[in-house]
């Protein structure tokens, strides 16, 4: 059964039963981030490339209050022989991984390597410190109530679009506690500041990510029955909240944060960073970035921050005409993917309405639903192209990049036949390529780009082509990813965050980092069509 708005048909919870309200805070009142604490020493430490990957500071525990280290700092700073990286590995504990090391057992399987992942990227609940941690808020790792999975490598928290991708692996697994356990902590990270962020880090709470906390509620009431639907409500409304915020006072044409109301008083949605400053993970790599743009530099960050937000961090879809990074325009686009998303949160909150016996509400869900769904269709279907494409709200036509988000009017049940059936043409035509899908059909040297692959949008092809009726090619794009992803493992005993699907012999690149192995989704993933695949036998 597919995850997208396939409620449970068992029997429900009575509303008495939903869970309380989340405990909630002021959206202002959040912990300072790295740059914020030591102002000065994080610019040094960034800038001057103390560590490879500008992930390493913002992710260190310092052993001293803030203050301190800044004054011992201010004092040596100066002195003959000084060296910064000395001082910082000083006065913070650098990160590790967290997991017990680990060697692939190739002789065991593709199978139990899986299964061996699970425990292997499993974090335990971190919960809020106590009055004697005096450091705890100094520390950029935001406290979990729950255990969580992060996805591998660098990545040394939980994130939230991953997330989602993992635990459709954890529901093969038959892992229901931790498929739990992981909607739990983004239902109190929507309590405690109003939104899911990035990733449970100080850094990233400018910022959320793709919406996919109504698909985990969903994942779990097809287990557990809509009652679930319940129990999560209070935090699905709040997401929802956030993503509209703003909407009521928006004039035509106009736009605030994450919504943008339309000339005919349509509204949609666009990846937003509340923050204009450099990425403090990526600081030094923006600041140069920023140096070749043309945008004034805020405007830039402000892009750049957008994207990463989108999750996809960096990819030709969100360029202007003249290419390349310096010409990002992210909130000027209205992303297909984006109100995909959305459309299905609205669905979900109409469902939990119906479920609790509120009409009224229900209708109202399912009309904002039904409105969006036009506008997508009105404004992002490219007839000519047979191709759902971004759409450029500021210059008021679709943006000319083909890309992989395409696929998620299939996936979330908003194309009609019609459409699907050209979309699936398309597919087959032009981003099919030996190891699966290709992410964009240009190729930039941007990890979101040819000739890179992913396994979210692999997984999201396969689901709406198969909801419309191509069982053949969801077949073909499922089996040509799982051939590659054991090829890959067969000869490294990894399972990586992207591949190459044009070139299969070749590693992915591309992006501000190295190649990440692990990993979350691609684990998840992977699972999900393995498992597909034995059913059809």
């Amino acid at each position: 059964m597919s995850s997208f708005t396939a409620f449970a048909q068992t029997e429900t919870a009575p509303p008495s039963a939903a869970a309380p309200v989340p405990n909630s805070s002021p959206a202002s009142a959040l912990p300072a981030s790295p740059r914020q604490l030591f102002p000065g020493l994080f610019e040094a430490v960034q800038l001057g490339r103390v560590f490879p990957d500008n992930k390493t500071f913002v992710d260190a525990a310092p052993r001293q209050r803030p203050a301190t280290i800044l004054a011992a700092w201010q004092r040596e700073k100066s002195q003959p022989g000084f060296q910064l990286k000395a001082f910082v590995t000083a006065h913070f504990d650098l990160p590790t991984d967290g997991a017990t090391p680990f060697k692939t057992d190739l002789k065991a399987g593709l199978r139990q390597h899986l299964d061996t992942l699970w425990t292997v990227l499993a974090r335990p609940a971190a919960p809020a410190a106590s009055p004697a941690d005096s450091l705890a808020e100094f520390r950029s790792l935001l406290p979990l109530p729950k255990p969580y999975l992060v996805p591998g490598g660098r990545f040394r928290e939980v994130y939230y679009w991953d997330s989602y991708f993992t635990m459709l692996g954890l529901a093969e697994a038959g892992k229901g506690p931790l498929l739990k356990d992981i909607t739990d902590n983004f239902a109190f990270l929507i309590g405690r500041y109003g939104f899911i962020p990035n990733g449970n880090r100080t850094y990233y709470l400018t910022r959320s990510q793709p919406p996919f906390f109504a698909n985990m509620v969903q994942l779990l009431a097809q287990e557990r029955g809509n009652g679930e639907l319940l129990r999560y409500r209070a935090a699905l409304e709040a997401e929802y909240r956030y993503w509209m915020h703003g909407a009521e006072e928006l004039k035509p044409g106009s736009a605030a944060g994450r919504v943008v109301r339309l000339p005919d008083g349509a509204l949609l949605n666009r990846y937003w960073d509340d923050s204009d400053e450099p990425r403090e993970e990526s600081y030094a790599e923006d600041v140069a970035a920023a140096k070749q743009s043309k945008q004034p530099a805020a405007q830039f960050y402000r892009n750049v921050r957008a994207a990463a937000a989108s999750g996809w961090d960096f990819s030709s879809r969100w360029f202007g005409p003249a290419g390349g990074l310096g010409s990002i325009q992210t909130t000027d686009l209205l992303p297909v993917d984006l109100n995909c998303l959305l459309f299905n949160l609205e669905m979900t909150l109409a469902e939990a309405a119906r479920t609790a016996g509120q009409l009224a509400q229900f209708r109202s869900y399912r009309a904002k639903a039904n409105q969006r769904q036009q506008a997508l269709l009105a404004l992002c279907w490219d007839a000519k192209a047979g191709w759902f494409q971004d759409y450029n709200w500021q210059r008021r036509e679709q943006s000319p990049v083909r890309s992989l988000a395409g696929v998620f009017p299939l996936a979330f049940g908003l194309a009609t036949p019609e459409q699907a059936a050209r979309v699936a043409t398309g597919l087959k035509t032009s981003f099919l390529k030996p190891g699966g899908l290709v992410t964009t059909l240009t190729a930039t040297r941007q990890q979101w780009d040819a000739p890179n692959g992913w396994a979210p949008l692999q997984y999201l092809a396969v689901e709406g082509l198969a909801r419309y009726g191509q069982p053949a090619l969801a077949d073909t794009i499922a089996n040509r990813w799982i051939r590659l992803n054991s090829r890959v493992f067969a000869q490294t005993g990894k399972l990586l965050e992207k591949y190459d699907v044009v070139n299969v012999n070749r590693p992915a690149g591309g992006g501000e980092y190295p190649l990440q192995d692990g990993f979350g989704w691609t684990n998840g993933v992977l699972l999900r069509l393995l498992n597909r695949e034995n059913t059809k036998r």
